[in-house]
This record gives C-alpha cells, sequence and structure tokens, in this order.
C-alpha cells in the first residue's frame, strides 16, 4: 500500500516536467488514462463486431478459406485517428500504441463465448530483414496487448516468411494473394496439431496475408483458426 502510494506521487512527480501526452491530440494525460485520452478514445470508430460470428470481416473469407470467424478492432479510414495511430506505431516505432491496442482488443474477446476457444495466438510473421529494419513485428506487438488482458500464450517463432514480397499496396486481389501464397511456412506443424489459433495482423484490406497464413494453418492437422486485426478498410 505505502509503496504502491509512493509510486503514484512519483509519477505525478515526474509528470510536471515529463508529462504524458495523448497520441491522438497530444494532450496532457490524467492519471488513469493510457496512450488515450477519453476523448480521442471515445471517438475511435470501434467496429464492435466481435459479437457476430458471421459479421462482414469473416464474410470476406467465404469461399477462400475455412475459418472459426473474424474481427478488428476499428475501422480504417484515410486520413483518420485509426490511420494517424497505426502510423505512429509502424513507422515512428511508438510500439506502446500497438500493446494499448491490443489490450483493448483483447478485453473484447476475453470470457466471450465465441473467442474463449481460442488455445494460442500467432502474428503474422514479417520477413528477418525486414523486421531488423523496423526494429519490431507490429503484429508480434499488438500481440503483446492481447495476450496480457485475452489471458492467451503467443507463439512467434514458427509461423514464418520464407521470401520476400513487394508492397501490397496498390496490387489487386488476385495479384496479391499470388504474391504471397508461397511466402509463408510452418517450422514444426506438430507445435500447431489440434490447436484453436488465433492469427493477427495490423490491418486487413483484401485479406490476401491472413489467407494465405490461415491455409498453412489449416493444412496441419485439427486447427481451427479465429482471425483478428487492429483495423479493417471500409
Amino acid at each position: 500500500m505505502v509503496y504502491g502510494s509512493a509510486k503514484r506521487y512519483a509519477a505525478d512527480f515526474l509528470s510536471l516536467f515529463y508529462p504524458r501526452l495523448c497520441n491522438g491530440c497530444k494532450r496532457a494525460l490524467i492519471q488513469d488514462e493510457e496512450c488515450l485520452c477519453s476523448f480521442c478514445r471515445y471517438e475511435l470508430p470501434f467496429t464492435k463486431i466481435h459479437n457476430d460470428r458471421e459479421n462482414s470481416m469473416s464474410q470476406v473469407f467465404w469461399g477462400r478459406v475455412d475459418i472459426e470467424t473474424a474481427t478488428a478492432l476499428f475501422y480504417f479510414q484515410k486520413g483518420g485517428k485509426v490511420q494517424n495511430l497505426i502510423h505512429q506505431f509502424k513507422y515512428r516505432g511508438k510500439t506502446e500504441i500497438g500493446i494499448y491496442l491490443g489490450k483493448l482488443l483483447g478485453r473484447q474477446l476475453k470470457n466471450h463465448p465465441v473467442w474463449e476457444p481460442v488455445d494460442v495466438i500467432v502474428p503474422v510473421p514479417l520477413h528477418e530483414k525486414k523486421q531488423f529494419k523496423r526494429g519490431f513485428n507490429q503484429s508480434e506487438v499488438f500481440g503483446r496487448g492481447i495476450r496480457e488482458t485475452f489471458g492467451r500464450p503467443m507463439i512467434t517463432d514458427n509461423l514464418v516468411r520464407i521470401s520476400r514480397t513487394g508492397t501490397q499496396t496498390r496490387k489487386a486481389r488476385f495479384k496479391r494473394w499470388e504474391n504471397v501464397e508461397t511466402v509463408f511456412s510452418i517450422k514444426t506443424p506438430d507445435t500447431f496439431r489440434g490447436k484453436n489459433v488465433l492469427l493477427i495482423d495490423d490491418v486487413i484490406t483484401t485479406g490476401s496475408t491472413l489467407e494465405a497464413c490461415a491455409q498453412k494453418l489449416k493444412a496441419v492437422k485439427g486447427v481451427k483458426v479465429w482471425l483478428a486485426t487492429i483495423a479493417m478498410s471500409v
């Protein structure tokens, strides 16, 4: 109790000189706020589709790969708050944003009957050269936050990317799928055998990367796949 009070007083004292700022509007955060102020968090476009097994994101994969369900935390709009947060996270190295967003999603999924069967979290891998250049895998960082609040272990070294792909941004859906079909591999299939896997990524556009990874996972006996991302395009 005494230690906790002292820690809070120390944090309050430091905030006088080094205030924690909201990553959305740059206002000073108050004591119980993390990463975003209450105003910016309220304005975020939460999808709330995790309650519906056959939601709009799940339907993206109908006829493409057999999944249990899918969800995204937010709707992605060009120039919006979510794009700004993801840009800071991925390209300015603000990994605390990714962890925070993961914790938000993990709280949505925890104890929810649709998501309760999940055994393990698996992030979409980056090629080792790209990860070295960036310094981290954004999907893995996002997964750390999910792990903290959802309470499932994460496996980061079994689903791997074995070759690099060019930028996906301007490719049509078939070209995207063709571009990623052969770039993923599973090192030790027995690690995933019979597991219920939550496959995670940052943003879904056409779903080609998630589809390719899910196909690899589904090739392992007994694997079922759930999908989750920070955001989905609208």
